[in-house]
């Protein structure tokens, strides 16, 4: 599957997309309702719009063209995807790990949102947009742990839970409601050992019941996953950031061909995988694609792989890889139209978590597929850009998967 050479940066995105969306969910903060901007330029939208019809979802996959290269390229059409994609519904952000204990936090960035995601001394489970009511600054870099968010402009400070604890030198302000200058919310929930953000909802409670975000993040792939391994048991072990210098969908759509380059680009890997037993089962939002190993005698406290992968992607922009003791993730982030930042996450079963050798190996054998991929990856960015090509076809037997996760998009591109 998908993997990259690591880099070191910090997680952020320089998007100019503006949506209007009320960012309010319930809290005990009362909050002045207004309309969050995060876009500047309804004609490229409009530009953006036109290069969605480029594509007809209603052709069968042994008929069907692929996207066209506009797709990947143009400006116009990334700032629709942040609109219409990352500013809606569920997007996975980060791991229950990272605030496991009172005062944790982490922060990130999607587009235009910067966010900070936290649990306060009750143990409750908030996030924010990461900005001073004041004058705007960030409040919080990095992650670790607080008492509260103090602002570093101008002093202002936050709880853990939203509220305005202090207004730095204020004497004389008329019209002042401490009640209304709180953190704005963003709705909040975690799934296993994922932690979820919703960056459009309102009403919201702080934390989300693991039933019914599970339905609505997952569908019915929800079961199927958490009887596959995908649950709180693991331990986590570490997390690698990469940048690569191709669209996001280049990403996605290099995971999703059904191992079709896996014994021309990973013959590594290709060894230790029986291909033909490869399959793809596609559900409302997620497809799954399983293998088993290629290895008779492979046992799964001994090998990486076990005797069966499972690789899981969700909608749109989120993968989840599970095989023998070993799970890890892929979360792809845009940082423009030839750019992406690519976050991993590695989780171990706990009773080889102090197997040194294991680890190790394992992810030497991670960073090597990662070294063949980002070839792959860069590769196709610099094809997609030359006028030679426009568009491609799908294998049909075994790019199911990548046909859906374009449907998928067709259909949120073209919803209001």
């Amino acid at each position: 599957m998908m993997i990259v050479k690591p880099l070191h940066f910090s997680q952020s995105f320089q998007g100019k997309n503006r949506i209007k969306t009320n960012p309010f969910r319930k809290s005990n903060v009362h909050q002045p309702r207004f309309v969050l901007k995060v876009s500047n330029s309804c004609v490229s939208l409009s530009e953006g719009r036109l290069l969605v019809d480029e594509f007809n979802p209603k052709i069968p996959i042994e008929k069907a063209i692929t996207p066209p290269s506009s797709w990947y390229t143009h400006p116009s059409f990334l700032q629709l995807e942040l609109d219409r994609v990352f500013y809606k519904g569920w997007q996975a952000v980060g791991y229950n790990e990272q605030i496991k204990e009172a005062g944790d936090f982490f922060t990130g960035r999607l587009g235009n949102i910067e966010y900070v995601v936290c649990r306060d001394d009750n143990g409750e489970l908030h996030a924010f947009h990461n900005v001073c009511r004041h004058h705007a600054s960030l409040l919080a870099f990095g992650s670790g742990k607080k008492a509260c968010f103090t602002c570093p402009y101008h002093g202002w400070t936050y709880g853990l839970d939203g509220k305005l604890l202090k207004a730095t030198r204020i004497t004389g302000i008329q019209n002042f409601n401490v009640n209304e200058f709180g953190l704005v919310p963003l709705g909040v929930a975690s799934w296993g050992p994922f932690i979820l953000l919703n960056m459009e909802s309102e009403n919201f409670p702080h934390q989300q019941s693991l039933g019914n975000v599970g339905t609505e993040w997952l569908g019915s792939a929800s079961e199927i996953l958490s009887v596959n391994g995908v649950d709180s048991s693991l331990s986590y072990l570490c997390r690698r950031e990469y940048i690569i210098e191709c669209n996001w969908k280049v990403f996605c759509d290099n995971y999703l061909d059904g191992g079709y380059h896996v014994p021309y680009a990973h013959k590594g890997l290709a060894s230790d995988l029986n291909l033909e037993s490869y399959s793809t089962s596609v559900f409302e939002k997620v497809s799954i694609q399983r293998c088993d190993s290629g290895q008779v005698e492979s046992h799964e406290e001994s090998d990486r792989l076990g005797s069966k992968a499972l690789y899981a992607f969700i909608y749109p922009n989120f993968m989840i890889n599970r095989y023998g003791p070993w799970m890890d993730t892929n979360l792809v982030l845009p940082l423009g139209p030839r750019k992406c930042q690519v976050i991993f996450d590695y989780f171990i079963d706990p009773s080889l978590k102090d197997d040194r050798e294991f680890i190790e190996s394992s992810l030497k054998d991670s960073e090597s597929v990662q070294d063949e991929d980002i070839f792959l990856c860069e590769a196709v960015q610099k094809g997609l850009e030359s006028p030679a090509y426009s568009s491609g076809r799908y294998a049909p037997t075994i790019e199911k998967a990548m046909h859906h996760f374009h449907c998928l998009l067709h259909k949120n591109l073209v919803d209001e």
